[in-house]
This record gives C-alpha cells, sequence and structure tokens, in this order.
C-alpha cells in the first residue's frame, strides 16, 4: 500500500511516496511561494504527487490516500486549513481542493502534529506520552498521547510555539508578543545573529555569512565552534531560549519523551547538552523519573513521513 506525504512548510513543499510501514520510496521539494492564492498552492501539491507517482510508475489514483502537514489552524474533519499566520490561508479547502486533481482520501494535520506523528510511529512507538518540537520557520509543537494526536476539542491544540516566555517581549507573527516561536524559531535565530554582527562588524559572523551567501541559521554556530566571542553569545542565548520553552512543556505534560526536530536540530549533541542541562533546572520535578529530550532521527522526512502514517491512521 502506498500513500503520499506533504509537508507544507513556509519557506517549501516536500512529497514523499511512503508505505504502510512508513519507509519512504521517492522525494522531491519545490519553493512554496507562500503568499500565493491557496489554490495554486494545492494544485502544485498535487502536481508533485503526480510526479513522484509517474517516477515509480504508480497510478495517483492508486494511492490509498495523501496526508499533509499544513502549518495554522486545522480542522481536520473536513480537511479545511483554517487560518496559517505563516502561509496566506484563511477557511482554505485544501482536501477538497486538491481532491479536483487525485481523487483519492485526503487527511490534513498541522504541520507538527503530522512531525510528530511521524517521530512517534517510526522511533517511539509505545510510549504512553509524547512531545515532539519542531524548530525552523516557526516553533511548532505535536503531542501524542496513547498513540493519539492530541488536537483539542476545536484541532488548534499543542500549539506550544505560542506559549509566551517574555511578556511584551518581541512581536510574533501572531500577533502577540513574547511568543517561544518570537525567539526559538530559526526565523528568530537569524534576526539575533544580524544584529549581534551589526553591533561587532569584526566578527567572524560576517566572514561565515559571505561564504554562506547569506544570514543563515548556520552562521552564528559556525561562528562559535571557531571561538567568535559574538557567535557565542548569541547560541548561548538562543540555548536559554529553546529552554525556557522546553522547560513550560515539561512541567505542563511530564511527558515520557520530548524530541526536538527541526533543521537547527542536526546540530546534535552541541544543541541538545547544554539545553537538557538548562531544562533540568527549571524543570519542576524532583524527585520522579525526568522527561528524555533527545534529537529527532527523521529530520526533514518526518513530516511527510508522519503526514502518509497518519493519513493511513485514519482512513484504516
Amino acid at each position: 500500500m502506498y500513500f503520499a506525504g506533504i509537508d507544507l512548510g513556509g519557506t517549501n513543499i516536500a512529497a514523499g511516496i511512503v508505505d504502510e510501514n512508513g519507509k519512504m520510496y521517492e522525494d522531491m521539494s519545490i519553493p512554496t511561494g507562500a503568499q500565493r492564492d491557496y489554490t495554486e498552492i494545492v494544485k502544485d501539491m498535487a502536481g508533485l504527487v503526480e510526479t513522484l507517482c509517474k517516477n515509480m510508475k504508480i497510478n495517483p489514483n492508486d494511492l490509498k490516500g495523501v496526508g499533509i502537514g499544513c502549518p495554522g489552524s486545522i480542522d481536520n474533519e473536513n480537511g479545511v486549513c483554517e487560518y496559517s499566520n505563516n502561509i496566506n490561508m484563511k477557511h482554505a479547502k485544501i482536501a477538497e481542493e486538491f481532491r479536483k486533481y487525485i481523487d483519492v482520501p485526503v487527511n490534513i494535520e498541522n504541520d507538527a502534529n503530522a512531525a510528530a506523528f511521524g517521530e512517534y510511529e517510526i522511533n517511539a512507538k509505545g510510549s504512553k506520552s509524547f512531545v515532539f518540537i519542531t524548530l525552523g520557520t516557526g516553533v511548532g509543537g505535536g503531542v501524542i498521547i496513547n498513540g493519539e494526536i492530541f488536537r483539542g476539542f476545536n484541532g488548534v491544540g499543542a500549539e506550544l510555539g505560542h506559549s509566551v516566555i517574555e511578556m511584551d517581549g518581541e512581536e510574533c507573527t501572531c500577533g502577540r508578543k513574547g511568543c517561544w516561536e518570537a525567539y526559538a524559531s530559526v526565523t528568530a535565530l537569524i534576526r539575533q545573529t544580524k544584529k549581534a554582527m551589526e553591533e561587532d562588524k569584526d566578527s567572524l559572523m560576517h566572514k561565515i555569512a559571505e561564504d554562506e551567501g547569506k544570514v543563515n541559521g548556520k552562521v552564528a554556530f559556525l561562528a562559535a565552534k571557531k571561538g567568535d566571542k559574538s557567535g557565542q553569545k548569541v547560541v548561548d542565548a538562543y540555548f536559554k531560549y529553546i529552554a525556557e520553552g522546553l522547560a513550560n512543556v515539561v512541567n505542563t505534560f511530564q511527558p515520557e519523551q520530548v524530541v526536538l526536530g527541526g533543521s537547527i536540530s542536526k546540530e546534535g549533541d552541541y544543541l541538545l547538552n547544554p539545553v537538557k542541562n538548562l531544562v533540568e533546572k527549571m524543570d519542576y520535578n524532583r524527585y520522579m523519573p525526568k522527561a528524555e529530550i533527545k534529537i529527532a532521527t527523521l529530520f526533514g522526512d518526518a513530516g511527510i513521513i508522519g503526514a502518509a502514517l497518519a493519513a493511513k491512521n485514519k482512513i484504516k
């Protein structure tokens, strides 16, 4: 049985063909064009799936289902993205629109929920409580309880990136100030890096940014690893921002496992160890077993695989 999984991001649309066990066979991505009308974005998503199926020599209409991970407030029952603050979507009937191109069952999940389900199904199945945090364009959260995605009564549950870690702090794209996302996303890290570069014209970050072709999420980390003091200052502050939000997550759920994903998680132990140490100091729990905090293993594939397996779970 084959399913298509689509990970709709603010920057790219990634898609893949996945079997019932979560093995991915084909994948590719294209730019999102996030400010276009949603119907154009959905048309591109369907086109990606058709191309992948052609590469595998299968008919798109023979897929058992299509799963789409979409940022924002998702009406899972009706296949609608009610609102996304990172993509131009409001009351977007994604499932209905997608079926105009490929007429198979379509399941829509919040993108972080989809990624969480992928990590859970492949690496943590059996955990009674599991939280996935994705650090990317925004900060997403996904919570799995007893094997099921927690969506809240209205489908908007576990928007963990929009919990506040600093009252009246940096403005978030959601409209609030001080959200975790406004400090711990890669978007925020880039802003913090640029500010540090403006304040220190001699920082190694300038040369690294030139080599990278732009200021990205790697610049401060690469500079810090080479002993640059300004880069280290940015990285240390960023660790603290991640830990502040994670401590809230741990103190709220006390899950068996917390997994960090997103592009920045590829820093591995360099990121994980200081963050774990900070969270432990802020963890309310003193005497009971601790939540295990670790790095994701599926990385960029989590959203695709999770969306596909969530579709499988929904239509079985």
